[in-house]
């Protein structure tokens, strides 16, 4: 039973199978938010859906390239390529060092297949010029890129051993790439941070927002740069509501890296990264960030600044949410829970929302609670949610939820005698910055993987054979694989050697079957 297992696994069918299953297996990784690249978006997806997210979490949706399964898979298909190319390369050496098989008895039954006389005379005569046949015969091929073996009567010919080649090129640059995959996690690091306008990333550990170094990185010794996000536009399709609208069209991040002492103004697009001291930067979200000023009940300012809102990936107007935790507030801890609206309008319902993803009509929404954070004890928690189990709800004079609603530049007053004021809107972008010692090596598989899969594609691999006895000429062509080809090959050195023979003074029966 292993012995059939291990054949089975070692096969190319199977390493094939293995190849397409890790491409769908890498398809959740796609479409759901992976906490190694962007945890907050991680814990809004878990809130937002409850027992279907944890669900999902368990399942390790949200780390699908290091998850058990993903990683067997990947395990599997390694081992099904060393077992299949290794044996296959050995095979094809010996291929190529051999001689091109002799001609089967009969010629006929071969997909091409052409037939003619070539000389008439004596038998001595006739005997010269088949001898003289074939050596223009073997002449040809060996123009057509044939290697070729004279025999008495006959010369066997083959090409395409390039094909060969060509798959095992590929499966072995495939191999290598997987190989290059792991070994770039093993010495390398990726961490992610939001930065918003204005703001200076300064690459040290303390500095990240998430950071997974590889197993054999040392996370002391980081590249020495800084990152400042001078601003950040994006446009959206805004035509006639259609099919199109709302569209994002393009996201520019103007940046300024420094680093061994040298400033250089760049603009990090989606899919064009900037590289900084061996250290690639890339784009991987972007979203609002409001400006907002709380102030306690003895009228001091206990928060103020930009804060991240989330937007909701699903919604194409941006609505976006956070939260604000006031730990510093005189008397009582403040924290409120909101969502902001970058085009705020009313939709048939009369329900608040938000029809553009541009800043047209920003609007922020948002609940107030006041009691204990959670934040003392030392327990970790997200900065994009709050444990409101220990807290109260504002409310108004009437003893209603308090509804905090401010346009830019508004203020409101809150029960205890504080305020909340919303000052303004600030652009952020989400980066994942990561460095792959192997970025080289990769490209060369990657090249070697398009090569080696263009020559397996369209070189044919073919076997001719050309016999002559007593002045009748046989052609004959087998394909290796799949030839549309095979056919005329025949027919086209069968014409070819025809007309030598007709050019001969005495020969004048070229008589084709």
């Amino acid at each position: 039973m292993c012995r059939w297992a291990w054949r089975q696994l070692t096969t190319m069918r199977v390493a094939l199978i293995l190849l397409l299953v890790l491409a769908l297996a890498a398809i959740p990784g796609s479409l759901l938010p992976q906490r190694i690249q962007d945890p907050g978006r991680v814990t809004t997806f878990l809130e937002a859906n409850g027992a279907w997210g944890q669900f999902l979490d368990t399942i390790q949706m949200f780390d699908v390239y290091s998850s058990i399964w993903f990683s067997a898979i990947y395990l599997l298909l390694m081992i099904s390529l060393i077992g299949c190319v290794i044996p296959r390369s050995a095979q094809h050496w010996k291929a190529m060092r051999s001689a091109p098989p002799k001609a089967p008895r009969r010629l006929g039954r071969m997909p091409g297949y052409e037939s003619f006389t070539s000389a008439t005379g004596s038998a001595e005569s006739r005997e010269a010029a088949d001898q003289d046949f074939l050596d223009t015969a073997q002449a040809r091929l060996k123009k057509l890129g044939y290697r070729t073996v004279r025999h008495d009567d006959h010369v066997a010919a083959e090409r395409g051993y390039l094909r060969e080649t060509g798959n095992l090129v590929f499966h072995i640059a495939l191999l290598v790439a997987t190989l290059t995959m792991a070994i770039g996690s093993l010495f390398g690091y990726q961490g992610q941070r939001i930065l918003v306008e204005g703001e200076t990333f300064t690459n040290s550990l303390v500095a990240y927002d998430s950071f997974e170094p590889g197993s054999y990185y040392d996370a002391n010794h980081l590249p020495d740069f800084r990152l400042k996000l001078d601003s950040f536009e994006s446009t959206f399709d805004d035509q006639a509501p259609g099919s199109q609208f709302g569209q994002p069209r393009t996201f520019d991040a103007k940046v300024t890296a420094t680093a061994d002492g040298k400033s250089e103004k760049h603009t990090l697009r989606v899919n064009e990264p900037v590289r900084v001291g061996g250290t690639g930067v890339y784009l991987t979200g972007n979203g609002y960030a409001p400006e907002v000023t709380v102030k306690d009940a003895k009228g001091q300012v206990v928060q103020s600044g930009p804060q991240v809102f989330i937007p909701d990936g699903g919604d194409p107007g941006y609505t976006s949410e956070g939260v604000i935790k006031v730990p510093d507030a005189a008397g009582t801890q403040m924290g409120f829970v909101g969502v902001f609206l970058p085009t705020a309008t009313q939709n048939e319902n009369g329900e608040l929302v938000s029809s553009f993803a541009e800043l047209r009509n920003p609007y922020l929404v948002m609940s107030g609670y006041t009691g204990d954070l959670g934040l003392d004890d030392g327990t970790p928690q997200s900065v994009y949610t709050i444990d409101a189990e220990n807290m109260t709800e504002m409310t108004d004079a009437a003893g209603n939820p308090l509804l905090i609603q401010l346009a830019e530049g508004e203020t409101q007053k809150l029960p205890d005698g504080g305020s909340v004021t919303f000052d303004g809107v600030k652009r952020y972008i989400a980066v994942d910055i990561s460095q792959d010692p192997t970025q080289g090596l990769m490209l060369v598989s990657a090249i070697a993987v398009l090569l080696g899969l263009g020559l397996s594609l369209f070189i044919p691999r073919r076997r001719m054979w050309v016999r002559i006895k007593d002045g009748q000429a046989e052609v004959a062509a087998l394909a290796r694989g799949e030839d549309q080809l095979v056919e005329r090959a025949a027919k086209d050195l069968a014409k070819d050697l025809a007309d030598v023979s007709d050019d001969d003074p005495d020969d004048d029966s070229d008589q084709r079957n």
